[in-house]
Protein backbone atom coordinates (compact mmCIF):
# COMPACT_ATOMS: atom_id res chain seq x y z
CA UNK A 1 0.00 0.00 0.00
CA UNK A 2 1.29 3.34 -0.78
CA UNK A 3 1.05 6.69 0.94
CA UNK A 4 0.77 10.35 0.15
CA UNK A 5 1.88 12.97 3.17
CA UNK A 6 -0.25 15.97 2.62
CA UNK A 7 0.24 18.96 4.98
CA UNK A 8 -2.28 21.68 4.94
CA UNK A 9 -1.63 25.10 6.60
CA UNK A 10 -4.60 26.58 7.60
CA UNK A 11 -6.17 29.16 9.94
CA UNK A 12 -6.63 28.11 13.58
CA UNK A 13 -10.58 29.19 13.74
CA UNK A 14 -10.57 26.52 10.39
CA UNK A 15 -8.68 23.75 12.15
CA UNK A 16 -11.48 21.70 13.43
CA UNK A 17 -13.51 22.31 10.16
CA UNK A 18 -10.58 21.20 8.07
CA UNK A 19 -9.95 17.89 10.43
CA UNK A 20 -13.69 17.06 9.80
CA UNK A 21 -14.02 17.16 5.94
CA UNK A 22 -10.79 15.37 5.59
CA UNK A 23 -12.28 12.98 7.82
CA UNK A 24 -15.60 12.63 5.84
CA UNK A 25 -13.24 12.47 2.79
CA UNK A 26 -11.46 9.59 3.99
CA UNK A 27 -8.26 10.66 6.29
CA UNK A 28 -8.11 8.60 9.02
CA UNK A 29 -6.20 10.59 11.57
CA UNK A 30 -3.82 13.71 11.42
CA UNK A 31 -1.13 15.49 13.30
CA UNK A 32 -2.21 18.85 14.17
CA UNK A 33 1.09 21.54 14.78
CA UNK A 34 -0.02 24.59 16.46
CA UNK A 35 0.86 28.48 16.66
CA UNK A 36 2.68 28.21 12.77
CA UNK A 37 3.64 31.50 11.07
CA UNK A 38 3.91 32.48 7.72
CA UNK A 39 3.70 35.01 4.93
CA UNK A 40 1.94 35.11 1.52
CA UNK A 41 2.48 37.42 -1.14
CA UNK A 42 1.52 40.58 0.82
CA UNK A 43 3.37 41.21 4.13
CA UNK A 44 1.10 41.63 7.41
CA UNK A 45 0.18 44.92 8.00
CA UNK A 46 1.16 45.96 11.38
CA UNK A 47 -0.09 48.51 14.39
CA UNK A 48 2.08 50.49 16.13
CA UNK A 49 4.82 47.38 15.78
CA UNK A 50 2.29 44.66 16.52
CA UNK A 51 1.71 42.09 14.09
CA UNK A 52 -1.98 41.85 13.01
CA UNK A 53 -1.54 38.27 11.39
CA UNK A 54 -3.17 35.64 11.81
CA UNK A 55 -1.78 32.18 14.03
CA UNK A 56 -2.35 29.12 11.53
CA UNK A 57 -1.87 25.63 12.37
CA UNK A 58 -0.52 22.94 10.33
CA UNK A 59 -2.09 19.73 9.49
CA UNK A 60 -0.19 16.48 8.80
CA UNK A 61 -2.35 13.71 7.03
CA UNK A 62 -0.58 10.14 5.98
CA UNK A 63 -3.19 9.19 3.41
CA UNK A 64 -3.73 5.79 1.03
CA UNK A 65 -3.05 7.31 -1.98
CA UNK A 66 -5.56 6.21 -3.47
CA UNK A 67 -7.66 8.60 -1.21
CA UNK A 68 -5.43 11.75 -1.60
CA UNK A 69 -7.02 13.43 -4.14
CA UNK A 70 -10.30 13.94 -2.97
CA UNK A 71 -8.80 14.49 0.87
CA UNK A 72 -6.83 17.60 -0.27
CA UNK A 73 -9.94 18.70 -2.50
CA UNK A 74 -11.79 18.36 0.57
CA UNK A 75 -9.21 20.45 2.85
CA UNK A 76 -9.18 23.90 0.14
CA UNK A 77 -13.24 23.72 -0.03
CA UNK A 78 -13.27 23.59 3.44
CA UNK A 79 -10.63 26.02 4.22
CA UNK A 80 -11.13 28.13 1.63
CA UNK A 81 -8.19 28.25 -0.31
CA UNK A 82 -8.86 29.21 -3.72
CA UNK A 83 -12.06 31.65 -2.60
CA UNK A 84 -9.77 33.58 -0.25
CA UNK A 85 -6.03 34.66 -0.90
CA UNK A 86 -3.99 34.17 2.42
CA UNK A 87 -6.61 31.74 3.81
CA UNK A 88 -4.11 28.77 3.62
CA UNK A 89 -2.24 26.40 1.16
CA UNK A 90 -2.44 22.58 1.20
CA UNK A 91 0.35 20.23 -0.51
CA UNK A 92 0.80 16.30 -1.08
CA UNK A 93 4.01 14.43 -1.37
CA UNK A 94 5.36 10.63 -1.94
CA UNK A 95 6.10 9.01 1.40
CA UNK A 96 8.71 5.99 0.40
CA UNK A 97 8.00 4.59 3.05
CA UNK A 98 5.95 4.31 6.78
CA UNK A 99 6.32 2.36 9.90
CA UNK A 100 3.50 2.00 12.43
CA UNK A 101 1.04 2.32 10.45
CA UNK A 102 -0.23 -0.96 10.04
CA UNK A 103 -3.46 -0.93 11.63
CA UNK A 104 -4.23 1.80 8.97
CA UNK A 105 -3.08 -0.84 6.45
CA UNK A 106 -5.91 -3.25 7.96
CA UNK A 107 -8.51 -0.73 7.83
CA UNK A 108 -7.84 0.78 4.94
CA UNK A 109 -7.35 -2.49 2.62
CA UNK A 110 -11.01 -3.64 1.82
CA UNK A 111 -11.65 0.59 1.08
CA UNK A 112 -8.68 0.32 -1.29
CA UNK A 113 -9.90 -2.84 -3.20
CA UNK A 114 -13.64 -1.75 -3.98
CA UNK A 115 -11.91 1.89 -5.51
CA UNK A 116 -9.68 0.18 -7.87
Amino acid sequence: MKFKLIIAFVDDSKTDAVMDAAREAGATGATVINNARGEGLETPKTFFGLSLETQRDVLLFLVEEHSSRKIIESIAEEGEFEISPGSGIAIQIDVEDAVGVMHQVETLTPIVEEQI
